[in-house]
């Protein structure tokens, strides 16, 4: 499998804490903890991580 390459948020600084994302490897969204970089990696695929941010974005309103 390819590396991992996450971003994180261009709404954080370099203080907060948040999520860092990856989506450089074909089928996969992969997420972390931005404080914990050799932690856990949740990976979903691409459908069910849209479905996961529309889901946020509706309950946000």
């Amino acid at each position: 499998m390819a590396e991992l390459v996450f971003h994180k948020s261009s709404q954080s600084n370099a203080f907060d804490e948040c999520v860092e994302v990856a989506t450089n490897v074909p089928g996969t969204v992969a997420v972390r903890d931005s404080k914990n970089p050799g932690g856990p990696i949740l990976r979903f695929t691409p459908a069910a991580w849209a479905d996961f941010r529309r889901a946020l974005a509706q309950n946000a309103m």
